[in-house]
């Protein structure tokens, strides 16, 4: 019956660690999301204020303009919200996409166990998210409409509107790379 009960425990421990890892791995996929998603909100305003310029706006949509944004910042905020710390945090650029890695530590842990050295323990985990752009566009067109091609989909941008009716994720997507 002792043996019965030990082995009860264990599996305990071991569901137990294994939440922990799992929400660990959540937090960092959360928080390297967060990062890009940042950066892609920040090439679409980019892009809508460089559409009077024929030179410039392209550069925002094919993710090569500068940032001045802080993707770390949001990172650390969803690792909060997610019961975690960044310890971490840094830009990447994965087969010409921008993004960042993010590396968390859980603020919970696996708690007390019966098995020696599991007691206590934080779960650490990586994730890496990209943006990527979505459309397609020709660089030779006119200096007219804008037109684009996303994902299969038909899209025409007056650079003379003030008005855009898009989202950013019309444009780009934030992916987990790793």
């Amino acid at each position: 019956m002792a043996g019965l009960l030990f082995l009860a425990f264990a599996f305990f421990a071991v569901a137990q660690a294994a939440t922990v890892r799992n929400g660990g791995q959540s937090a960092a996929d959360a928080a390297a999301l967060a990062a890009a998603r940042d950066d892609r909100d920040e090439f679409f305003d980019g892009l809508k204020e460089a559409l009077g310029d024929e030179d410039s706006w392209q550069d925002w949509l094919d993710l090569t303009a500068p940032l001045t944004g802080d993707g770390c910042g949001a990172a650390s905020d969803f690792a909060g919200k997610n019961d975690s710390d960044v310890l971490e945090c840094g830009a990447v650029v994965r087969e010409s996409s921008p993004g960042y890695t993010v590396r968390i530590e859980t603020r919970f842990d696996t708690g007390r166990s019966i098995i020696p050295g599991a007691e206590g323990r934080h779960a650490q985990a990586t994730a890496t998210a990209v943006v990527e752009p979505r459309c397609d566009f020709d660089a030779d067109a006119d200096a007219g409409e804008i037109e684009l091609d996303c994902d299969g989909d038909k899209i025409e941008i007056d650079p003379e509107s003030d008005e855009i009716d898009l989202e950013p994720a019309d444009l780009f997507s934030v992916v987990l790379v790793d």
